[in-house]
């Protein structure tokens, strides 16, 4: 009889004879990725779930399983999602029009309704469902659940409400029930759909909830996926380290614009809650986590305060 946690003398069905050198190769992964298990044992990550990673049936399988297995090696995983193209394309078999400025999307009362329903409803709920068939605890929130996420109407420059309807801004952040589902063991996956002092909801950007819960909860790390290799410099190479000042240049230069600054603010976010590091990661490659975490050279940009530069 085999022990349980032992392999018998079968190979699984399917699965190929490895040679020698593969398995050996596995054991330096396996090796590489100790210290940082160590190092993260206990510790929080924030997770922004977006991208490629929502679309792809096999990377979608991959998150989960990247998850689930941060959970069962003492990590806390707390996933922050989006969801903007379902929500588009469920307009439009409504026969609702979506209207943007300047990227963000108008989002009127009936909007709203939508957005609430297919985030907090279709697309949360489909990600608690894909956790838990890989072995996982997941709970499916919006900021309305425990006063999670307490929202205001959108400001621009001036400090005035934008007239963009029910889109907001984080205000402030309760982290009183990620603390209970931590402590029992679940891992919260969040809508981000707040909710002001009248109880009227709002649309709110998914990357700076990702940088408001990290920052507020003091995680260890911020992971952003997104649908690029991370954060390019002008001459379109990959950055793997900056420090938020060169951030800011790279800004002023116009070299960082469009759907990479909110995912920018979302970092500068959590690096002002004392967030270690904030990452910037291709989702599009298989087990993007898992390498960015465990592995010496990662998946993408990693954003530090210049305290902890060299």
């Amino acid at each position: 009889m085999t022990r349980p946690g032992k392999h018998s003398d079968k190979r699984p069905e399917g699965r190929p004879e490895e040679h020698p050198g593969d398995t050996a190769r596995r054991a330096r992964i396996l090796v590489e990725a100790l210290p940082y298990l160590r190092a993260f044992h206990g510790r929080t990550v924030v997770i922004k779930y977006g991208g490629a990673a929502m679309v792809d049936d096999d990377l979608k399988h991959q998150f989960a399983e990247d998850v689930v297995l941060l959970k069962y090696v003492g990590i806390n995983p707390v996933v922050v999602h989006g969801g903007g193209p379902k929500i588009s394309a469920t307009m439009q078999r409504l026969g609702l029009e979506a209207r943007f400025v300047d990227g963000v999307r108008v989002t009127d009362a009936a909007t709203m309704e939508v957005v609430e329903m297919v985030l907090g409803g279709v697309v949360n709920k489909e990600i608690v469902n894909r956790i838990q068939r890989h072995g996982g605890n997941a709970v499916g929130l919006t900021g309305k659940d425990g006063n999670l996420i307490r929202a205001r109407p959108m400001r621009g420059a001036d400090g005035k409400p934008l007239e963009l309807g029910q889109v907001g801004e984080v205000e402030a952040i309760d982290p009183l029930l990620l603390t209970h589902l931590d402590h029992a063991r679940f891992i919260p996956v969040i809508a981000p759909i707040g909710v002001d002092a009248t109880g009227l909801a709002y649309n709110i950007n998914a990357d700076l909830v990702a940088g408001a819960v990290a920052h507020a909860i003091q995680a260890e790390k911020l992971i952003v996926l997104t649908d690029v290799s991370g954060i390019l410099d002008a001459a379109g190479e990959l950055c793997s380290t900056l420090t938020r000042q060169q951030v800011d240049r790279m800004i002023a230069a116009g070299t960082l614009k469009g759907g990479m600054l909110p995912k920018v603010r979302a970092c500068f976010d959590a690096l002002d809650g004392g967030v270690a590091k904030a990452h910037i990661i291709d989702g599009r490659v298989p087990h993007a986590l898992l390498l960015e975490l465990f592995t010496d050279t990662g998946v993408g940009t990693e954003i530090i305060t210049e305290a902890v530069a060299s």
